[in-house]
């Protein structure tokens, strides 16, 4: 990929400019451009690093068909170039995971020996109490849906199309696209190019309606 590969809008137009795409043209996305979607998007933070995400790109038309029929036949499946299935991993809270997570760390110069003793003492402790959280699955899809956020918007910057979906059958899905016990599939990305006109804007309610300082419901 070349390093020099720089986006199309800045990150204020591509927030503003994004839209929930519902009908996509055929066009194809130059895999340099994909490649740095996906790059951008595995910037995503997660808690302790855990990154639990893990996305299957469904490029192959008959593919794209049978994920069609677990969508509810919506046709921004089979028409866009292509479409993530976006899952979080519950076994990321297994003892070889986190240790995998540890050397990564370690690799990057970013955990030391102390640290690490911390995460493998604190991780499980999370996972068993559930502080925030009522289950394992609902953490996983709360850092994946941050990371499809993250590549929602990165596409945006490179003139790239996506349409947020959890408009599924997951087990549908899970069985056609072999898809273990352990992960769940939380949403559908299409990517492409908008076929025009674009879904206009719906309008966001007004920053004081939705955001309090210090207490819930007190004037921002």
């Amino acid at each position: 990929m070349s390093p020099d590969l720089q986006p199309t809008a800045n990150l204020k137009v591509a927030i503003e400019q994004r839209r929930a795409a519902r009908s996509f043209r055929p066009d194809p996305i130059p895999d340099v451009i994909v490649e740095e979607i996906f790059r951008l998007g595995l910037r995503s933070p997660s808690g302790f690093n855990l990154q639990p995400w893990r996305f299957i790109a469904v490029t192959e038309q008959a593919n794209k068909e049978k994920l069609k029929a677990c969508a509810f036949d919506q046709r921004q499946v089979s028409e866009a170039p292509i479409v993530l299935i976006c899952c979080g991993d519950r076994r990321v809270a297994e003892k070889d995971y986190i240790e995998s997570v540890i050397q990564l760390g370690i690799d990057a110069g970013a955990v030391n020996d102390k640290y690490a003793d911390v995460m493998r003492q604190s991780i499980p402790n999370l996972f068993q109490n559930k502080p925030s959280f009522d289950s394992l699955e609902a953490w996983t899809n709360r850092h994946t849906m941050l990371a499809v956020a993250h590549l929602a918007i990165a596409a945006k910057a490179y003139g790239v199309d996506t349409c947020p979906m959890e408009g599924f059958a997951a087990a549908k899905v899970k069985e056609a696209f072999n898809i273990p016990d352990e992960v769940d599939v939380c949403c559908l990305l299409p990517m492409g190019y908008a076929a025009e006109p674009y879904k206009k804007y719906g309008g966001r309610f007004e920053i004081e309606r939705v955001f309090y300082k210090e207490s819930f419901g007190a004037s921002w």
